[in-house]
């Protein structure tokens, strides 16, 4: 996709050379681990933030922890600012460290304190928490998404998309724990009071599923994930990578025949191009500057490209959190038109919405190696997804709500699965970590919006979901003008 004018000889040489030999490797044992250890990133950036907006509504404890009136979307406040913080830092950093450190810290994090965050106090300290262990979460996707696709040779680059279904398993995951656990040991939605001993239910859901973060966290240190060889070559140490290929080679079985003085050779071809010294972390933390940043705009076409994808992350950004921050209650009031439904109802329903969601998965990966390409599937989905969106909004039902949310459950998963693999697809490796963490991060900021929407809306309103529904649509618009359809080449 690229060419001289974007990146340098040796560089996109260099990349074509990885290329041709992760091809070589073929798709083997180390792949399909790695499917796995790096799909738990996808389950967890979906299955915190909706741990968050099911918590909610069952905060609210006379003698324990409740929110001040009317300043329960706090709690998604601190949340979407950890997640900013998160998506800034572990990208950001993945160009500079590498990626594995910020692939294993994050979970660490992340799990920590969301059992700390079971014991809190009061609300203030439960949003300090959640806050912090946000900051893990936010990095997930920039990172392993960065990770795994750089460990695919070109001829299963579709798969990225289809790690989606990994968004999805964390939302019904989340959905399912919360259905059996809130469900079942929170105070009677009909009663006036509630009392900190009879409403224990959120405490162990997140006790659940931050132990579940750190099993996943050991899971990632009982299979060998290496740094990306083209990392390692973007940051000039060329016999780092070729040593990372043959361990790679080595578990599939394969050969490898590229060698270092291959790629020497192509630095003596290009000598005034060849300023990247051969000492990784020590130059790299020196020059931890806003380069990374410049280079997403070193040319008129990825400065586009960049400008756009940043766009679409950011109304996405703010479409989906206000979607989910209302969700909640809005299921809740929309019983037998007048008839509320009960805890069990509530989160029985949005387990089925998550559920729904997780077919779309498989259809996003075949689309996008059809004529649609990933720009024609994105755009679809994006916009369908705000068609259901709006649709919602007419329901007097809860079936038939709930059968417009599993509508929209199914397509914005082929939108997520999609996004989430075009956006690393159109970043070379040296900026692919600074590239998507530009997008998570205006994501983030953005998604900063949706809870303050909620502290000052009528959370019961059909509103802030109609005008969810209008941000999709106007994104799916965007995504026509994107100028990279990386269907048919390899990553660089």
């Amino acid at each position: 996709m690229f060419d001289t004018t974007d990146f340098s000889h040796n560089y996109l040489i260099k990349t074509a050379m990885l290329c041709k030999s992760m091809n070589e490797i073929g798709f083997g044992r180390y792949q399909y681990g790695l499917f796995f250890v790096a799909g738990f990133g996808w389950f967890v950036d979906n299955a915190w933030p909706v741990t968050t907006s099911l918590m909610i509504p069952v905060l609210r404890e006379t003698d324990g922890i409740h929110p001040p009136r009317g300043k329960g979307p706090y709690l998604g406040l601190a949340q979407n600012l950890g997640l900013l913080v998160g998506a800034a830092v572990w990208s950001l950093s993945s160009d500079v460290i590498g990626r594995r450190w910020p692939f294993n810290l994050s979970f660490l994090i992340t799990g920590v304190w969301a059992v700390v965050a079971g014991s809190a106090p009061n609300f203030g300290t439960l949003s300090v928490f959640v806050s912090l262990w946000s900051v893990g979460v936010g990095g997930n996707l920039p990172v392993d998404s960065a990770l795994f696709l750089e460990a695919l040779p070109s001829t299963h680059q579709w798969l990225l998309t289809m790690m989606s279904g990994w968004w999805a398993l964390g939302q019904l995951a989340a959905n399912l724990i919360a259905w059996g656990l809130i469900g079942n040991y929170s105070c009677d939605t009909h009663s006036e009071t509630c009392l900190k001993a009879d409403n224990k239910g959120w405490r162990y859901f997140l006790f659940t599923m931050g132990g579940l973060t750190l099993l996943f966290f050991i899971a990632r240190f009982c299979f060998p994930v290496f740094e990306s060889p083209r990392f390692y070559v973007a940051c000039g140490r060329d016999d780092l990578a070729i040593e990372t290929l043959k361990k790679i080679a080595k578990i599939n079985g394969t050969e490898v025949s590229l060698t270092l003085e291959a790629l020497q050779k192509v630095d003596e071809q290009f000598p005034e191009e060849n300023v990247v010294k051969n000492r990784l972390f020590n130059d790299k933390i020196q020059k931890f500057n806003a380069e990374h940043i410049r280079n997403c705009f070193r040319s008129k076409k990825i400065a586009m490209s960049t400008i756009l994808v940043i766009s679409t992350w950011a109304i996405i950004g703010l479409a989906f959190p206000l979607y989910n921050a209302f969700v909640p209650y809005f299921l809740q009031t929309k019983g037998d038109v007048n008839k509320p439904l009960n805890l069990h109802e509530t989160y029985r329903n949005s387990s089925i919405v998550s559920s729904v969601g997780i077919p779309g998965t498989f259809v996003a990966g075949f689309c996008v190696e059809t004529k649609f390409g990933r720009k024609g599937t994105l755009m679809g989905s994006l916009i369908l997804t705000g068609v259901f969106l709006f649709a919602s909004t007419s329901a007097k039902t809860s079936n038939t709500y709930l059968g417009w949310n599993c509508a929209f459950s199914f397509v914005s998963n082929i939108m997520y699965g999609v996004l989430y693999a075009y956006t690393p697809e159109i970043f070379p490796t040296k900026i692919r970590g600074t590239g998507v963490g530009l997008a998570a991060t205006a994501n983030r900021i953005l998604g900063i919006l949706a809870p303050i929407i909620a502290i000052y809306a009528n959370l019961a309103t059909s509103v802030p979901i109609f005008i969810s529904g209008a941000l999709f649509i106007f994104a799916g618009i965007l995504v026509v003008f994107f100028p990279y359809e990386p269907r048919g080449h390899s990553c660089s």
